[in-house]
This record gives structure tokens, sequence and C-alpha cells, in this order.
């Protein structure tokens, strides 16, 4: 960039966790031999890809398994009214793309950065031919296959049948517990509209739910983040919930 300067959001190369490191790392893969793990970097490629770049869209060919070294990529599916759903975050350490991987089927949802990202891709070409010589390794990727249609499975549950404070709150504990497996502690990296999108409901419903906490000194809300306080006010409110869904 000219003039030396660093775009924004961009984690200095020295900090980013090497392919080896996130394989290593990973539940995939943390089992294998030292001598299998550096066959696979072989023909894992790595690249960056800026905030709001569409990776892949629901349809298109399936060609891989997609790991994020940082940054954060949401999983979405476009609703009978053409809002989005979003089904997932991956975040640093984390794969997507596992169904398009096993079928070699179409993509069954889009995957979009939601800030600067460093990927790293590995063909199914490539990798197919390994999980036949490594059956634990095609076990691995049933589990995390299988989490994930479960984890979408009670989404509908809850976009079905709970109310909006239980879906939100939800959602909150949930990402702030992954952000304390970070450097992040409990501060979630995701907007507010982002929060709707995954609760299911209009971004001022969730706006007006959000700010009626902060004002109670449960959360904190900052641009592009969301910071929770007080979990055990959340906690209740899920404990506590009923069908009845608020205006």
């Amino acid at each position: 960039m000219a003039g030396g300067s660093k775009a924004k959001g961009v984690v200095p190369a020295a900090r980013l966790p090497d392919k080896l490191s996130l394989l290593r790392d990973h539940p995939l893969f943390r089992e294998l031999p030292p001598a299998t793990l550096d066959h696979i970097t072989t023909y894992v490629r790595r690249r960056s890809v800026p905030k709001g770049t569409v990776i892949f869209r629901k349809g298109d060919p399936g060609v891989g398994l997609i790991g994020v070294l940082s940054g954060a990529v949401k999983i979405s599916v476009a609703s009978a009214d053409g809002r989005d759903v979003v089904l997932n975050i991956i975040r640093e350490g984390e794969v997507f793309g596992e169904i398009a991987l096993l079928d070699g089927r179409a993509r069954t949802a889009d995957a979009t950065t939601m800030s600067d990202c460093e990927l790293m891709t590995i063909e199914r070409r490539e990798f197919i031919p390994f999980l036949r010589s490594q059956p634990d390794v095609t076990l691995k990727l049933m589990e995390i296959l299988c989490s994930r249609l479960r984890r979408t499975s009670e989404q509908v549950h809850e976009m079905t049948f709970l109310n909006l404070s239980t879906r939100i709150a939800k959602t909150l504990i949930r990402l702030a517990e992954k952000a304390k497996d970070t450097d992040r502690g409990g501060t979630v990296t995701i907007t507010q509209r982002e929060i709707s999108q995954i609760v299911g409901r209009s971004r001022e419903s969730t706006n007006k739910r959000l700010r009626a906490w902060e004002k109670s000194g449960w959360i904190r809300l900052q641009r592009g983040s969301v910071t929770v306080l007080k979990p055990e006010k959340l906690e209740h409110i899920v404990a506590t919930s009923s069908d009845f869904d608020e205006a």
C-alpha cells in the first residue's frame, strides 16, 4: 500500500498462525503424525481476503475445505423474503466447506468475510485421496459436520418457538463463550445487523432490545462489537423463557 500504511483490520504477518500450526491445533488433524501434517501442508494454499468478500455462494461448485487463519467468516442463506439468515460464524482456527468437500456437490450456503481474513484452502481433488488413507480424519470430519447440522436444527427451533429476548440472549451467550477462547475475552466482534440476521428478526427490534440491555448495564455496545458484562442476566432470560414473542 502506498506510503507504507497498513490496511485497517489486517493482522501483521508475524502474528498470524502458519498453516502447520492451524492443522496441528485443529481437532480434525491434531492426532496425525508430524510427517503426515507436513505432507498436508504441501497442498494447502493461503490467501488474504478483504472484509465483505463473498468467498462462495450457495450453488457454487464445492471445490474444497477452507480454514480461517485470522478474521471471521459468516455462513448464511437467504430467507423467503430475501433477508440473510446467518447459520454460523467461523472464526480463527476453524474450518468450513466440509459438506461440499465430502460429497463434491454444490455449496449449500453463502460464505462472506466479516473482517479482513487470512484463509487457507485444501482442494477436494487433493484432499479426498488423503481422506481415503486416513479413516480417523474422515470420522473427525463427520463429527464436525454432525455438530454443524445439530446447531442448524437448534437454530431452526429457536427461530420457530423462542421469543426475541431469548433468541438474542442465547446468541450472545454462545458467541461470548466462543470469544473467551481468544484474546478478545468476552467481546464479540459482530454488528447489530448481523445479530438480527442470526436471530431472524428485524434490525430495529433487535437493536431496541440490545439498547435496553446496555442501559441496564448487562452489555456494552461498540461499533462492530458487543461485550457481555453480566452473562448471568442473559442466562436468567434463557432459563425463564416463554414462547410468547414480544412485539
